[in-house]
């Protein structure tokens, strides 16, 4: 008998203005893998949202899962690995949160590691170094978290938010260093007090599912945005058409370059349509907020003799 691994993992949306390096959350666009055993390690991409070539030892998934076997001091076995993707690479989607809590999920899985919730938040998001794509892509939902210089996590966790989404993805990649290194070191304290008043208000409006409020928030960030504003492809008129049409609000996804908008989900489709005659060079995609996050479906096959 042999046994194979169904595994998916929401991608996310970071950010959302102010709440930054801390509120994540999930959205209905994955990754997904095929995993089963065999002789020598294969990873197969099945689209274009993977790199084109690549060498194992440098691939994410096998780097995450080989660190995590070696680390609970386990012989990571010889995988066949299929990957699909939803999430574009570099930009701003959680692409590789995603595939980082897949990677910890096959060591889980292949090596029976027995890993808790709390295990797969905590090693995630040391590894990414900051818990807001990869508690999302977790637990799915809305996450608001902190990191410890310890690396533990604390994070609350809401589901069923009833909105939709729309995310704006340009045709450039923004690598998160780049988009970091444009982010003042320090900020005067009348700024920073400003700047965490807003983050507060988000998080306290995205609790209390007040989405017209929260959209608000998510467009006075001071953190981030400021900032990179001018390494995003039509950011001012992007926010300004979508407030125009009815969003409540929109942000950068993460670092960017992707902008993603909270809208009533009445308006969904008229709203994407509109988006999508006035920004034709943008792809434009409605989603929704993941409510599973990482998912396991574990089959058991019987081979003929």
């Amino acid at each position: 008998m042999s046994k194979m691994w169904q595994i998916s993992v929401p991608g996310s949306t970071a950010n959302l203005g102010p709440g930054f390096d801390s509120i994540g959350l999930g959205l209905s666009l994955y990754l997904k893998l095929t995993v089963s055993l065999q002789d020598t390690w294969e990873i197969i991409h099945l689209d274009d949202n993977g790199p084109k070539e690549f060498e194992l030892e440098e691939h994410l998934l096998y780097v995450i899962a080989k660190k995590i076997a070696d680390q609970y001091g386990k012989q990571l076995p010889a995988c066949r690995v299929e990957m699909a993707s939803e999430l574009p690479l570099a930009r701003g989607l959680g692409s590789s949160a995603a595939a980082i809590v897949a990677g910890i999920e096959l060591a889980n899985q292949v090596c029976e590691l027995g890993l808790t919730v709390q295990d797969k938040l905590n090693l995630s998001s040391q590894i990414e170094g900051h818990p807001d794509n990869a508690t999302a892509s977790v637990l799915g939902g809305l996450t608001i978290s902190s990191m410890d210089e310890n690396g533990i996590v604390d994070t609350f966790h809401i589901n069923d938010i009833q909105a939709s989404f729309v995310v704006y993805v340009p045709d450039i990649e923004l690598k998160t260093s780049e988009a970091r290194s444009v982010l003042p070191e320090k900020f005067d304290r009348a700024y920073a007090v400003s700047a965490s008043a807003n983050a507060n208000m988000l998080a306290a409006a995205l609790m209390a599912r007040d989405f017209e409020r929260a959209g608000r928030y998510m467009e006075a960030d001071l953190f981030h945005e400021p900032f990179r504003a001018k390494l995003i492809p039509a950011y001012t008129e992007i926010r300004t058409t979508a407030k125009k049409i009815g969003a409540y609000g929109t942000a950068l996804s993460g670092a960017g370059p992707t902008l993603i908008s909270i809208i009533p989900t009445a308006i969904a489709d008229e709203f994407v349509q509109t988006m999508k005659t006035k920004f034709p060079t943008h792809q434009i995609i409605l989603t929704k907020a993941d409510e599973h996050g990482v998912q396991i479906n574990e089959t058991v096959k019987r081979l003929l003799s």
